[in-house]
């Protein structure tokens, strides 16, 4: 009779109800589960790190879209080393590190204050910035102000380094180069504007030399005075060149109003002089004429022509005398003469003298018979 040879051993080909799972699972099962087991865990790590690197690698990308603001412009860098300017909008460059992407606010204007920090309200000096020696070897106080803003902004960031500090010192050399030039009066009054001018020219030659970036937009003069310690004696100089320039231009404003008087007064005397020698000489080449025509009729009839320029001369002459010539002869009129203003009363002819007394000529009757005397022998009575 066959049988088991060891009692209380099943077989292992045998099934049924002796069949040992644990000798199984320790013999085959457990082998065959940790090979699995380590299957799947090599497939999902590698799954994981392909996702994850993908997930990363998308994300750097995602970090090289960026937005270009409107008046800004976008310098683009490869490894440090200058690539594009971008305009404003949406664009991409490749992440950090391979490319950068610097934003430039070219349309902002910036300010650089020069002898003076302005904050709180008020303007507080800096001595070293603004003493400065003028041709004269004098000194003065200047605050200065510039106006500027970044015209090319891929300059401005490789051409030059602290920019604004560059500037800051040139605009002192240019300054101290300016007044240095230029007395101290000049530059305390009438020369504002041309310092101004001269220091905005050169400042910006010297910018554009170096291929700065920057454009100037205006220098403005905030304040020039004398320093403190002679403040005082300026002023007075100061107002003793106003009251100059007052006086200067009170003279001009009078001048201005006699001159021209003169001039009209000097025409209207020459205007006056040329009429008066024109009538002058009119007058004299009439009369030239008449003599000529005068002697033509001398010369044919003396004695005529004799006694009628006897008788016109004393027909000028008469109406410019108090004379006046009457016939007292033959008329017993009553004739009033207005001789004297003082005097009134007729005058007759033939009034009969006083008894006894011989008859004196009166006053009035004095010129007249000196006048017919004259008469009568012009006519040779």
């Amino acid at each position: 009779m066959l049988g088991n040879k060891n009692p209380g051993q099943p077989e292992k080909n045998k099934p049924g109800p002796y069949f040992d799972y644990k000798q199984w699972w320790a013999t085959i099962g457990s082998e065959w589960f940790e090979r699995q087991a380590v299957r799947l865990r090599h497939i999902r790590l590698d799954r994981a790190l392909k996702y994850g690197a993908a997930t990363a690698l998308c994300a750097w990308l995602a970090t090289g879209f960026y937005i270009v603001n409107a008046g800004e412009r976008g310098v683009v860098t490869r490894f440090l080393a200058y690539r594009e300017t971008a305009e404003p909008g949406p664009h991409w460059h490749w992440p950090a590190p391979i490319e950068q992407v610097h934003k430039i606010n070219v349309e902002r204007q910036r300010f650089l204050e020069v002898g003076y920090r302005s904050g709180s309200g008020r303007q507080v000096p800096v001595p070293s910035e603004a003493r400065m020696l003028t041709g004269d070897e004098n000194i003065v106080d200047l605050h200065l102000a510039v106006q500027y803003r970044i015209e090319n902004p891929a300059d401005y960031l490789f051409n030059i380094q602290a920019p604004e500090d560059i500037l800051k010192q040139l605009t002192e050399s240019v300054t101290r180069s300016v007044v240095g030039q230029q007395n101290m009066d000049y530059v305390l009054t009438e020369g504002r504007s041309e310092i101004v001018a001269r220091i905005e020219k050169e400042l910006q030659r010297i910018l554009d030399e170096h291929r700065s970036g920057i454009r100037i937009a205006g220098v403005n003069l905030q304040d020039v005075q004398p320093p403190e310690e002679v403040q005082q004696a300026f002023e007075d100089a100061i107002k003793a060149r106003e009251d100059r320039e007052r006086l200067i231009n009170e003279a001009q404003a009078y001048a201005n109003e006699i001159v021209p008087k003169a001039r009209g007064e000097a025409a209207r005397l020459i205007a006056e002089a040329e009429a008066h020698l024109q009538t002058v000489t009119a007058r004299a080449k009439g009369e030239a004429d008449r003599f000529r025509r005068v002697l033509a009729e001398y010369r044919k009839h003396p004695d005529i022509t004799r006694r009628r320029l006897a008788i016109e001369t004393m027909e000028e002459i008469l109406t410019r005398t108090d004379s006046v010539v009457v016939d007292l002869e033959g008329s017993g009129n009553v004739v009033y003469l207005p001789l004297n203003p003082g005097q009134s009363g007729p005058i007759r002819g033939n009034e009969p003298a006083t008894a006894g007394a011989k008859p004196q000529a009166s006053t009035a009757e004095r010129p007249i018979r000196n006048t017919l005397r004259r008469g009568r022998s012009i006519r040779g009575e």
